[in-house]
Protein backbone atom coordinates (compact mmCIF):
# COMPACT_ATOMS: atom_id res chain seq x y z
CA UNK A 1 0.00 0.00 0.00
CA UNK A 2 1.31 3.46 -0.80
CA UNK A 3 0.16 6.92 0.16
CA UNK A 4 -0.86 8.79 -2.98
CA UNK A 5 1.86 11.32 -3.89
CA UNK A 6 -0.61 14.16 -4.55
CA UNK A 7 -2.34 13.50 -1.23
CA UNK A 8 1.05 13.40 0.45
CA UNK A 9 2.05 16.74 -0.98
CA UNK A 10 -1.24 18.34 0.01
CA UNK A 11 -0.95 17.02 3.56
CA UNK A 12 2.71 17.95 3.87
CA UNK A 13 3.73 14.33 4.42
CA UNK A 14 6.23 12.27 2.47
CA UNK A 15 4.96 9.30 0.41
CA UNK A 16 4.88 6.11 2.47
CA UNK A 17 4.93 2.45 1.56
CA UNK A 18 3.56 -0.27 3.83
CA UNK A 19 4.71 -3.86 3.34
CA UNK A 20 2.59 -6.80 4.48
CA UNK A 21 4.71 -9.90 4.99
CA UNK A 22 4.73 -12.91 7.32
CA UNK A 23 1.71 -11.69 9.26
CA UNK A 24 3.17 -8.29 10.10
CA UNK A 25 3.22 -4.75 8.75
CA UNK A 26 6.39 -2.81 7.92
CA UNK A 27 6.69 0.87 7.05
CA UNK A 28 9.23 1.81 4.39
CA UNK A 29 10.27 5.43 4.61
CA UNK A 30 12.00 7.10 1.70
CA UNK A 31 14.47 9.87 2.50
CA UNK A 32 16.31 11.81 -0.20
CA UNK A 33 18.70 13.36 2.32
CA UNK A 34 18.50 11.66 5.74
CA UNK A 35 19.57 13.67 8.77
CA UNK A 36 20.84 10.61 10.61
CA UNK A 37 22.79 7.80 8.96
CA UNK A 38 22.66 4.30 10.52
CA UNK A 39 25.96 2.74 11.49
CA UNK A 40 25.21 -0.40 9.51
CA UNK A 41 23.62 -0.84 6.11
CA UNK A 42 22.38 -3.91 4.31
CA UNK A 43 23.60 -3.83 0.74
CA UNK A 44 22.04 -6.09 -1.88
CA UNK A 45 25.25 -6.45 -3.85
CA UNK A 46 26.35 -10.03 -3.28
CA UNK A 47 23.00 -11.35 -4.49
CA UNK A 48 23.57 -9.63 -7.84
CA UNK A 49 27.13 -10.92 -8.12
CA UNK A 50 26.30 -14.50 -7.14
CA UNK A 51 23.40 -14.56 -9.58
CA UNK A 52 25.67 -13.38 -12.40
CA UNK A 53 28.48 -15.81 -11.54
CA UNK A 54 26.15 -18.81 -11.31
CA UNK A 55 24.49 -17.82 -14.59
CA UNK A 56 27.84 -17.45 -16.35
CA UNK A 57 28.99 -20.85 -15.07
CA UNK A 58 25.83 -22.43 -16.44
CA UNK A 59 26.38 -20.61 -19.74
CA UNK A 60 29.85 -22.06 -19.98
CA UNK A 61 28.76 -25.54 -18.94
CA UNK A 62 25.77 -25.87 -21.26
CA UNK A 63 26.85 -23.80 -24.24
CA UNK A 64 30.63 -23.33 -24.35
CA UNK A 65 31.49 -26.87 -23.32
CA UNK A 66 28.20 -28.49 -24.28
CA UNK A 67 26.43 -28.85 -27.60
CA UNK A 68 23.87 -26.06 -27.43
CA UNK A 69 25.91 -23.19 -28.87
CA UNK A 70 26.08 -24.06 -32.55
CA UNK A 71 23.57 -25.19 -35.15
CA UNK A 72 24.80 -26.54 -38.49
CA UNK A 73 21.55 -25.50 -40.16
CA UNK A 74 22.28 -21.88 -39.22
CA UNK A 75 26.01 -21.56 -39.94
CA UNK A 76 29.20 -23.62 -40.18
CA UNK A 77 31.38 -21.68 -37.74
CA UNK A 78 33.60 -23.56 -35.30
CA UNK A 79 33.25 -23.76 -31.54
CA UNK A 80 36.10 -21.29 -30.98
CA UNK A 81 34.41 -18.67 -33.13
CA UNK A 82 31.07 -19.37 -31.46
CA UNK A 83 32.53 -18.85 -27.98
CA UNK A 84 34.23 -15.65 -29.15
CA UNK A 85 30.91 -14.36 -30.49
CA UNK A 86 29.17 -15.25 -27.22
CA UNK A 87 31.74 -13.58 -24.99
CA UNK A 88 31.99 -10.63 -27.37
CA UNK A 89 28.23 -10.16 -27.08
CA UNK A 90 28.53 -9.70 -23.32
CA UNK A 91 31.64 -7.51 -23.34
CA UNK A 92 30.86 -5.31 -26.34
CA UNK A 93 27.16 -5.19 -25.51
CA UNK A 94 27.82 -3.76 -22.07
CA UNK A 95 30.43 -1.35 -23.46
CA UNK A 96 27.99 0.00 -26.04
CA UNK A 97 25.26 0.34 -23.41
CA UNK A 98 27.60 2.20 -21.08
CA UNK A 99 28.83 4.43 -23.89
CA UNK A 100 25.32 5.41 -24.92
CA UNK A 101 24.10 6.30 -21.44
CA UNK A 102 27.29 8.11 -20.44
CA UNK A 103 27.24 10.16 -23.65
CA UNK A 104 25.04 13.22 -24.31
CA UNK A 105 22.45 10.78 -25.69
CA UNK A 106 21.83 9.66 -22.12
CA UNK A 107 20.33 13.05 -21.35
CA UNK A 108 17.40 12.13 -23.61
CA UNK A 109 16.16 8.84 -22.10
CA UNK A 110 13.53 8.11 -24.75
CA UNK A 111 16.03 8.52 -27.59
CA UNK A 112 18.74 6.52 -25.81
CA UNK A 113 16.28 3.73 -24.96
CA UNK A 114 15.05 3.62 -28.57
CA UNK A 115 18.61 3.31 -29.87
CA UNK A 116 19.34 0.56 -27.35
CA UNK A 117 16.24 -1.36 -28.39
CA UNK A 118 17.09 -1.08 -32.09
CA UNK A 119 20.58 -2.36 -31.33
CA UNK A 120 19.03 -5.32 -29.47
CA UNK A 121 16.91 -6.06 -32.55
CA UNK A 122 20.02 -5.93 -34.75
CA UNK A 123 21.89 -8.15 -32.30
CA UNK A 124 19.02 -10.64 -32.26
CA UNK A 125 19.08 -10.82 -36.05
CA UNK A 126 22.85 -11.25 -36.15
CA UNK A 127 23.11 -13.88 -33.42
CA UNK A 128 20.28 -16.04 -34.77
CA UNK A 129 22.18 -16.21 -38.08
CA UNK A 130 25.53 -17.36 -36.65
CA UNK A 131 24.73 -19.44 -33.55
CA UNK A 132 21.75 -21.56 -32.56
CA UNK A 133 18.46 -19.83 -31.87
CA UNK A 134 18.46 -21.11 -28.31
CA UNK A 135 21.96 -19.77 -27.73
CA UNK A 136 21.00 -16.41 -29.24
CA UNK A 137 18.10 -16.02 -26.83
CA UNK A 138 20.21 -17.01 -23.85
CA UNK A 139 23.08 -14.69 -24.77
CA UNK A 140 20.85 -11.65 -25.09
CA UNK A 141 19.34 -12.59 -21.74
CA UNK A 142 22.88 -12.98 -20.36
CA UNK A 143 23.72 -9.54 -21.74
CA UNK A 144 20.79 -8.03 -19.84
CA UNK A 145 21.92 -9.85 -16.70
CA UNK A 146 25.49 -8.62 -17.15
CA UNK A 147 24.31 -5.02 -17.56
CA UNK A 148 22.09 -5.30 -14.48
CA UNK A 149 24.87 -6.73 -12.29
CA UNK A 150 27.32 -4.12 -13.56
CA UNK A 151 24.79 -1.37 -12.86
CA UNK A 152 24.64 -2.47 -9.24
CA UNK A 153 28.41 -2.69 -8.74
CA UNK A 154 29.60 0.11 -11.02
CA UNK A 155 26.72 2.57 -10.96
CA UNK A 156 24.33 2.30 -8.03
CA UNK A 157 26.66 1.29 -5.17
CA UNK A 158 29.53 3.73 -5.86
CA UNK A 159 27.13 6.66 -6.22
CA UNK A 160 25.28 5.69 -3.04
CA UNK A 161 28.51 5.32 -1.06
CA UNK A 162 29.66 8.77 -2.14
CA UNK A 163 26.30 10.19 -1.10
CA UNK A 164 26.64 8.56 2.33
CA UNK A 165 30.15 9.94 2.68
CA UNK A 166 28.83 13.44 1.97
CA UNK A 167 26.12 13.04 4.63
CA UNK A 168 28.60 11.84 7.24
CA UNK A 169 30.89 14.75 6.44
CA UNK A 170 28.00 17.18 6.71
CA UNK A 171 28.31 18.16 3.07
CA UNK A 172 25.42 18.63 0.61
CA UNK A 173 24.60 15.60 -1.55
CA UNK A 174 25.57 15.80 -5.19
CA UNK A 175 22.24 15.50 -6.98
CA UNK A 176 24.01 14.11 -10.03
CA UNK A 177 25.00 11.06 -8.00
CA UNK A 178 21.42 10.52 -6.88
CA UNK A 179 20.17 10.83 -10.46
CA UNK A 180 22.82 8.42 -11.71
CA UNK A 181 21.91 5.77 -9.14
CA UNK A 182 18.20 6.25 -9.80
CA UNK A 183 18.65 6.02 -13.57
CA UNK A 184 20.57 2.74 -13.36
CA UNK A 185 17.98 1.34 -10.95
CA UNK A 186 15.23 2.21 -13.42
CA UNK A 187 17.21 0.51 -16.19
CA UNK A 188 17.44 -2.66 -14.12
CA UNK A 189 13.70 -2.51 -13.47
CA UNK A 190 12.95 -2.27 -17.18
CA UNK A 191 15.29 -5.13 -18.04
CA UNK A 192 13.98 -7.55 -15.41
CA UNK A 193 10.83 -8.68 -17.23
CA UNK A 194 12.49 -9.03 -20.68
CA UNK A 195 15.22 -11.07 -19.00
CA UNK A 196 12.63 -13.39 -17.45
CA UNK A 197 10.90 -13.78 -20.83
CA UNK A 198 14.19 -14.75 -22.49
CA UNK A 199 15.10 -17.21 -19.76
CA UNK A 200 11.80 -19.08 -19.89
CA UNK A 201 11.80 -19.09 -23.71
CA UNK A 202 13.84 -22.30 -23.52
CA UNK A 203 10.72 -24.11 -22.37
CA UNK A 204 8.74 -23.03 -25.44
CA UNK A 205 11.05 -23.76 -28.40
CA UNK A 206 8.33 -23.95 -31.03
CA UNK A 207 6.98 -20.52 -30.20
CA UNK A 208 10.33 -18.82 -29.60
CA UNK A 209 13.84 -19.75 -30.72
CA UNK A 210 12.70 -22.65 -32.90
CA UNK A 211 10.44 -20.51 -35.09
CA UNK A 212 11.46 -19.33 -38.55
CA UNK A 213 11.54 -15.67 -37.55
CA UNK A 214 12.94 -16.26 -34.09
CA UNK A 215 14.76 -12.93 -34.05
CA UNK A 216 11.48 -11.05 -34.56
CA UNK A 217 9.87 -13.02 -31.73
CA UNK A 218 12.85 -12.22 -29.51
CA UNK A 219 12.53 -8.54 -30.35
CA UNK A 220 8.82 -8.65 -29.56
CA UNK A 221 9.47 -10.37 -26.23
CA UNK A 222 11.98 -7.70 -25.23
CA UNK A 223 9.58 -4.92 -26.21
CA UNK A 224 6.63 -6.56 -24.44
CA UNK A 225 8.76 -7.12 -21.34
CA UNK A 226 9.88 -3.51 -21.31
CA UNK A 227 6.31 -2.24 -21.61
CA UNK A 228 5.20 -4.60 -18.82
CA UNK A 229 8.04 -3.39 -16.61
CA UNK A 230 6.94 0.19 -17.21
CA UNK A 231 3.57 -0.53 -15.64
CA UNK A 232 5.19 -2.51 -12.83
CA UNK A 233 7.54 0.37 -12.07
CA UNK A 234 4.62 2.80 -11.90
CA UNK A 235 2.57 0.54 -9.63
Amino acid sequence: MALDEETARNSGRLPQVWLVHSGSFSLVERQASPKAVPAKFYWFRWEALITWISGFLLLGLLYYSGGLLLDDSVSNIGMGMGVAIGLGTLILGFSVYEGIWMSPLGRTPVLAATICYLLVVALAYGLTHVISGRAAYIHIGALFGTIMAANVWMGILPATRRMLFSIREGKPIDTKLAERAKRRTIHNTYMTVPLIFLMISNHFPTATYGASYNWLILSALVLAGGVSAKFIYRA
